[in-house]
């Protein structure tokens, strides 16, 4: 994974891509940053029940 600081029209982005070719990185900014730090136990238990290819947690 590869994470990157841009920039959009003059506003700070962060974008995550899968590797360096990766044609459709992930990009948000701030506001949606916070939002994502506000659920991120949320996030976390979402991926833990619908991610088939992890091993549950014990």
């Amino acid at each position: 994974m590869l994470i990157e600081e841009t920039e959009y029209m003059g506003k700070p982005m962060l974008s995550l891509k899968n590797d360096e070719n990766d044609r459709f990185p992930f990009s948000f900014g701030l506001a949606k940053a916070k939002k994502v730090l506000g659920a991120i136990e949320e996030i976390k238990q979402f991926v833990e029940k619908h991610d088939t290819k992890r091993e549950p947690s014990t």
